[in-house]
């Protein structure tokens, strides 16, 4: 009978390619000292090998007692809390005066000589059945040791025999005593392995029966495991490549890092309360899939340098913040294959404060220096001198680059890596072609020159004429030579994927994925799809007035929504149901620590709704629950007359402070109106009570507020009011395993919609290139007053309003579809179309001054009343994304026409209605407006534009902006932006909150120069 099945047979193939592939030579369990928990003779050896003047010294002092005098020292220091053994090897430690290296590791470059023959002098070691107690006879299948010092250990399950994966980690678990000194947290072995023949585990402590193991597994069709090896076991991966000599050293050297947080916690003892500072450090090792991304990203940057855009699709829960910080110190080094850097610098974009001292913690162990990490975090002019000096790593906003233009003109010839910390299609707007036309500012300007060279231009072309401007407007837009994006997100746009095109595994975008599905089969996040109940409102509305009057359709069905949405017995039915079942179901959650949160449509339904819940809760005594509500700006009730309501007054503290208030055991209730949807992470969060229509990617980004895992959170709830499941799955599918895009549509397309304007004669040729010349003209003098851009955008104003009411909407619909169409395009196609940018900066401004035909809002309040309402339990249950199809998410359409809606009677709008709820009830769309103005409140980044700059920066920077967030919007709000962008009224409204208001709240009020 063979052993070839057995546990000892599996050993020996994996010691076997580790001495003949990996690197490593053996190592004799005797020569273990378990006490020091060292391999003693190794150490010596490497000391004495590498670095043989200190050892001299050493031995000229203390003779034959120096070897015992560097061991006692070494493990002194490995048992420091302030050192450790990451700390050791890579930093080294002090023995009499001098500093003793444990390791070398591989240089940046090949220039140096010596350091590439230190690094070479590593002794990799692999030892089987090491015994690593000094009082019983336990041993280790596998210990991996680098000078002497053991970094991993492992413990092997053959599932042939029996066992498999969990019975190792039930052996770490149960028969390791993590107070053993090779298992001492920070003092010996960094890491452990639970590995059979197909997956395999790690830890970082060992905590006994807390001791968490995290999968590390390649995943397998795009959820956990790994998949079948025609080579052999499913888990080779391990030691054909992790545990590989180069591959361990640059875990341990460029990987690991230990993660350190504070956090100061309420302790009451004897009726005091205290405040307590907690310290939790965690040892930071790279999962499969960050470290593949990583070393993916840079062998195809070293080898095809500058110029190219990534997307790295990672799904919540993936550790983004760790794979940025890693990937972004490795960009900050890379050297190509004839040693000369790939980047000069790495800027990463984001609005997370707390990735900062991340990367600045973590950078900071692996090279000990400070300055490697800027965070320009006061003003414009830090950034310029951040970019001017060359800092190798920027950690910035997307809204500081417009205003460093003058300021960095004389920038050298440089690469750049950009890291975009959540791509989305901001990325694709006039702030991100500044941060383009600035990083590329010497080679655009060279491009330029050739090109009017082959044109037949004499001289420089930057003299300050406008076809020169305009020539460097065109050639900002798409891809740079000299710029590579890195660019994150767990839920890709359409545009995303096409601007961010580098192709993966599969011929196209992303070039790196981690789904949502193997995150959550991986456990990192929770499936908030699992369980999922859907309550339909059914209703019958009859018609209270005498008189039976025309309305317009479109704003009559939006009256009826806001008449039924914030009717008093709707909103006391849900607030009912939703507060009876935090209390039976959710309050117990989380070890009693469960926290719910309610999605609301509006700001108004946000007040009322979080009246609605204090009153019920006073009225029912209960003690065991409070609210707190998250919007922006003031709400005006219009039944209530001189009251306006604001997040911070509803409340009772300023808004900033609402994180922290909300993950205190003070309150368990969030009610959000466009607020904490997005980037909010509390993984106490465990319900949420959606009362919104929620579509796409807004579906997706809400829901998953609750997906975070924490200790005793075992699953999540979700009761919607407003949405189908099936809505739900259409929303979520794409997101699952892969995103697909439509093919882009053809450049042809701009041209056709080009001659479709031209023919219309709303705009002439000449008022437009005066327009383009004046507007450039003022891009390098910004004193020039608006007006002088406005007399050339009125004539054709005025040729529009002559127009029939049919020709007004298609020639909006053309305008509109141009300037989408062509914003897009420009970035993914090398257009050199001065004509076609001529004509998106004029159709940009022409857009929003187009009039709209004026539609009286509709307010029906008085002209009906409820005769009949049922609140039901429709659906409940797990919505399962693994099965049915997926939709391709489709891109910027090339037509676009508005149609006016046909007046009808009042009392035939309600028997629809009535006839359409009674069975399907869908809400009508969301006011548009409140949902630009809530998203441009919460942005940090609009936050910081307004507390370092005058307004007239902040609104020449924020009008640009303004048309990125309507057109974020246009996504299953097609009419509304339509209507919002081509109605004056409407334009006016909301440059004056989203501009005005929220500087103002920041900084004190200055008058603004007025805008087009």
């Amino acid at each position: 009978m063979t052993a070839d099945h057995c546990e000892i047979a599996f050993e020996s193939a994996i010691e076997q390619h580790l001495l003949t592939h990996g690197g490593y030579t053996k190592s004799d369990a005797t020569d273990f000292d378990a006490a020091r928990a060292l391999f003693p003779a190794e150490v010596l050896a490497f000391v004495q090998a590498t670095q043989p003047r200190e050892w001299a010294a050493l031995t000229q002092l203390l003779g034959d007692g120096a070897g015992t005098q560097v061991l006692d020292d070494l493990c002194r220091a490995l048992a420091s809390p302030a050192m450790g053994a990451l700390h050791v090897l890579r930093h080294g430690f002090p023995c009499f005066g001098k500093t003793l290296r444990l390791a070398y590791f591989a240089p940046a470059s090949g220039m140096n000589p010596e350091t590439a023959a230190l690094y070479a002098a590593n002794r990799l070691t692999v030892t089987r059945q090491l015994y690593f107690c000094t009082k019983t006879r336990q041993s280790l299948d596998i210990v991996l040791a680098l000078n002497g010092l053991p970094v991993l250990t492992a413990e092997l399950k053959n599932p042939m025999s029996g066992q498999d994966v969990f019975n190792a980690i039930r052996q770490y678990r149960s028969d390791r005593d993590p107070r053993e000194p090779i298992f001492r947290f920070k003092e010996r072995a960094l890491v452990h392995f639970a590995v059979d023949s197909d997956q395999a585990f790690m830890s970082t402590r060992l905590d006994g029966k807390a001791t968490h193991f995290l999968p590390f597994n390649r995943g397998n069709g795009r959820g956990a495991g790994n998949p079948a090896n025609p080579h052999g076991h499913r888990s080779a991966y391990l030691w054909e490549d992790l545990w590989q000599r180069d591959s361990l050293l640059e875990l341990l050297g460029r990987y690991l890092h230990l993660e350190v947080v504070s956090k100061d916690v309420p302790v009451t003892k004897g009726g005091v309360t205290t405040i307590k500072r907690i310290r939790k450090e965690t040892m930071i090792f790279p999962r499969y899939h960050q470290r593949d991304a990583v070393q993916r990203l840079i062998a195809v940057a070293k080898a095809q340098g500058a110029g190219r855009n990534y997307l790295i699709q990672h799904s919540a829960g993936s550790g983004k913040s760790n794979t940025i910080a890693w990937l972004a110190h490795r960009l900050a080094s890379l050297h190509d294959a004839t040693d000369a850097k790939v980047f000069d610098t790495v800027v990463v974009i984001t609005d997370r404060k707390v990735l900062d001292q991340q990367l600045q913690d973590t950078l900071y162990q692996f090279e000990h220096r400070q300055g490697v990490v800027r965070k320009i975090d006061e003003n414009s002019a830090q950034l310029a001198e951040a970019l001017a000096a060359g800092v190798p790593i920027i950690i910035t906003t997307l809204q500081k680059f417009p205003f460093v233009a003058d300021k960095v003109a004389a920038l050298p010839a440089r690469r750049y890596a950009v890291i975009v910390d959540e791509a989305h299609s901001s990325q694709s707007g006039e702030q991100a072609a500044e941060l383009k036309a600035i990083l590329s500012n010497a080679e655009l300007r060279a491009k330029a020159n050739a090109i009017a060279a082959e044109e037949g231009i004499d001289g420089d072309v930057f003299d300050g004429s406008d076809d020169e401007a305009v020539l460097l407007s065109v050639l900002k837009r798409g891809k740079q030579p000299n710029l590579s994006y890195f660019a994150f997100t767990a839920t890709p746009k359409y545009k995303t994927l096409k601007v961010f095109d580098e192709p993966g595994p599969d011929g196209q975008a992303p070039f790196h994925l981690y789904s949502m599905r193997q995150a959550i089969e991986e456990g990192f996040i929770h499936d908030v799809l699992k369980h999922y109940v859907t309550y339909k409102t059914y209703f019958r509305l009859a018609q209270a007035a005498g008189d039976d009057r025309e309305v317009e359709r479109r704003e009559a069905a939006k009256s009826l929504a806001r008449y039924m949405q914030h009717h008093p017995h709707n909103l006391a039915s849900k607030i009912e149901v939703m507060i009876e079942h935090f209390r039976q179901h959710t309050r117990h959650k989380i070890g009693g620590r469960a926290k719910a949160m309610v999605v609301t449509d509006s700001r108004l339904s946000a007040v009322r709704y979080k009246q609605g819940f204090d009153a019920y809760i006073a009225d029912k005594g209960y003690t065991d629950i409070h609210t707190l509500v998250a919007f922006s700006g003031s709400v005006d009730d219009p039944d209530v007359t001189d009251r306006s309501y604001t997040e911070a007054g509803m409340n009772g503290f300023p808004e900033r402070e609402l994180p922290e208030q909300f993950g205190s055991e003070l309150y368990q209730v969030l009610l959000v109106a466009e607020k904490y949807q997005t980037g909010f992470d509390q993984p106490l969060l465990h319900t949420m009570y959606v009362d919104k229509r929620l579509d796409g990617v807004q579906a997706v980004q809400t829901l998953s507020r609750l997906n975070r895992t924490a200790t005793g959170k075992q699953d999540t709830f979700v009761l919607d009011f407003r949405n189908e499941a099936e809505d739900i799955f259409r929303a979520f599918k794409p997101y699952y395993e892969f995103t697909e895009a439509e093919e882009t549509v053809s450049p042809t397309k701009l041209y056709e919609l080009k001659a479709q304007l031209d023919g219309a004669q709303v705009y002439w040729q000449a008022e437009m290139e005066a327009f383009c010349k004046e507007y450039f003209r003022r891009a390098a003098d910004e004193g020039r007053a608006h007006g002088l851009l406005n007399r050339y955008l009125d004539p054709a104003v005025e040729r529009f309003k002559a127009l029939a009411e049919t020709e007004q909407d298609e020639f909006r619909g053309w305008l509109v579809a141009f300037r989408n169409l062509y914003g897009f395009l420009s970035q993914i196609i090398p257009f050199q179309d001065s004509g076609l940018e001529r004509l998106f900066t004029y159709a940009r401004f022409l857009a929003t001054k187009l009039p709209h035909r004026q539609g009286q809002r509709v307010d029906l309040g008085e002209d009906v009343e409820l005769m009949f309402y049922r609140l039901q339990k429709i659906s409940e249950g797990q919505i399962r994304l693994e099965q049915g199809e997926s939709q391709a998410l489709y891109g910027p359409s090339d037509v676009g026409t508005g149609r006016k809606d046909e007046p009808m009677l009042l009392s035939t709008l309600i028997d629809k209605l009535n006839e359409r709820f009674g069975t399907q009830f869908t809400p009508s769309d969301q006011l548009f407006f409140d949902a630009v103005e809530a998203e441009a409140a919460q942005s940090t980044e609009v936050h910081e534009v307004a507390q370092a700059n005058s307004y007239e920066d902040f609104q020449t920077v924020m009008e640009k902006e303004l048309e990125g967030w309507f057109i974020d919007r246009m996504e299953g709000n097609d009419e509304v932006f339509r209507k919002v962008m081509g109605d004056e009224a409407l334009r006016k409204v909301a440059s004056d909150y989203l501009l005005r208001r929220i500087y103002d709240r920041v900084r004190p009020a200055s008058p603004a120069d007025g805008s087009l």
